[in-house]
């Protein structure tokens, strides 16, 4: 929920000036002043007294309107309030619109524009007829995005009118907001591995090296210390009451790789593969912090998100929320990297040795696969979404396709250790999800007893 500044609209000020005013007459305005000014002349050629009467009366009342509009000196405040600020494409999100007249008089008739970007929809308006001293009026209206990004909302803008509709001053706040329009997310299974514990997160029991398990060497007896952390062993051996030591559990990492390459993708739009890849890197870091894991989101231009921890991580369960949001919210603006390849990636994850590396690849063509095959030697296990960009672009000619990514190029990463699914045009990520656990599961049951260096599973 975010909250809007309160802003400040007093009319009769010196921002806009009488000729200002004078510029905000309506069409109804304008008619009746040319009108005035016609018959005054055609009065005077005509020596006609009761027609000159008639044009100055015609001429006097818009202007007279402007004066009054002009002169009328009353204080409104706005706030605007989101609800919520942070919502998925194709999903709603309510604005609320407070207008609170702070003057002692009462005010006209309010015409209330807000701003908001051409794809949120149409400009919302709304006829306020007349505030009391000290009265208030809310107002909503929803917007709703299908595609990502970050929108600003505002400034709010009020429309003063006179009762004849001759004149119209426009007011401008000068708080707004923004909407963030993040990826949409779709929920992941939680797979069990064949000869393994469950994942992560059903008990955090052994994905874990040090998960929810005291540290075994031992420290002095403190004041205060519960005795039954008392370690009797060390205890006879120093001869001095010994505890056993807590220690912050550990938790198990995990890097989401995003490939944004523009060579790796052809088309664009909600539908494109690119869009596709954005959203599946989403659902996989919100499901892996839902299961327990340090995440952190990394582009192939070598940037990590979020940056706040240990090379990278998030530093412990409670800012798991914020990580997430600071995610979300660099995924709602991502786009295309001007770079060609996956290299500063791999510097990134060469500097530390990683639990799990889930990847969402475009078209790779061989020297990418030797960069994504090194990248799989400092991880655990490596699980990657490969998106045929030939396939996903539907209508466009083959000849200006890049070449899709070859069956030679996607067994050179098998390997190398990687789990490697193809993704084709329209496919689910939660089918696609099961299908790499059923992959991994059926590669340690060919190899030597499951081994992958990489307890736990990767779910």
């Amino acid at each position: 929920m975010t909250a809007g500044e309160p802003g400040a609209v007093q009319d009769g000020s010196s921002k806009g000036g009488l000729r200002a005013a004078l510029g905000g007459l309506t069409t109804r305005g304008r008619s009746f002043l040319a009108a005035g000014v016609a018959a005054a002349v055609c009065a005077y050629v005509l020596g006609q007294a009761d027609l000159l009467r008639v044009g100055l009366l015609l001429a006097v009342l818009p202007l007279v309107c402007v004066i009054v509009l002009y002169r009328t000196r009353y204080r409104v405040t706005g706030t605007r309030r989101l609800t919520p600020s942070r919502v998925p494409t194709g999903s709603e999100a309510r604005v609320h619109l407070r207008m609170d007249n702070v003057s002692r008089l009462p005010t006209g008739l309010l015409m209330l524009q807000d701003r908001v970007p051409y794809v949120l929809g149409p400009r919302p308006r709304f006829v306020l007829d007349r505030v009391e001293a000290g009265g208030r009026r809310e107002v909503s209206y929803r917007v709703r995005s299908d595609l990502r990004g970050r929108y600003p909302l505002g400034p709010l803008q009020l429309r003063l009118s006179d009762p004849f509709g001759m004149c119209e001053l426009t007011r401008s706040f000068s708080a707004y907001d923004t909407l963030v329009v993040i990826p949409r997310t779709v929920p992941l299974p939680a797979l069990r591995l064949a000869g393994e514990a469950s994942g992560y997160g059903d008990g955090r029991q052994r994905s874990l090296a040090l998960a929810g398990e005291d540290d075994i060497i031992p420290r002095g007896y403190r004041h205060g210390d519960d005795l039954r952390r008392v370690h009797w062993r060390s205890t006879a051996r120093y001869g001095e009451l010994m505890v056993r030591r807590e220690e912050q559990p550990q938790r198990a990492r995990c890097t989401v790789l995003l490939d944004t390459r523009q060579v790796g993708y052809v088309g664009a739009g909600p539908d494109s593969a690119f869009e596709w890849a954005v959203s599946g890197a989403a659902s996989a870091l919100v499901h892996m912090l839902e299961r327990g894991f340090a995440v952190r989101l990394l582009t192939d231009d070598g940037n990590a998100v979020p940056g706040n921890g240990s090379d990278g991580f998030a530093g412990s369960t409670q800012e798991s929320a914020d990580s997430a949001g600071l995610m979300l919210d660099t995924l709602a603006v991502v786009d295309h990297s001007d770079g060609g390849g996956l290299s500063r990636a791999h510097d990134v994850l060469r500097g530390s040795n990683e639990g799990l590396l889930i990847a969402f690849f475009g078209d790779l063509d061989e020297e990418q696969v030797s960069v994504a095959a090194r990248m799989r030697q400092r991880t655990g296990a490596a699980v990657a979404f490969v998106l045929d960009s030939a396939r996903w672009s539907g209508g466009v000619e083959p000849s200006a396709m890049p070449a899709a990514p070859a069956e030679e190029r996607l067994r050179q990463m098998r390997e190398a250790g990687w789990i490697v699914v193809p993704v084709p045009p329209g496919a689910e990520l939660p089918a696609l999800w099961q299908l790499a656990g059923r992959t991994r599961t059926d590669t340690e049951s060919a190899g030597n007893g499951g081994s992958t260096g990489f307890p736990g599973g990767w779910s």
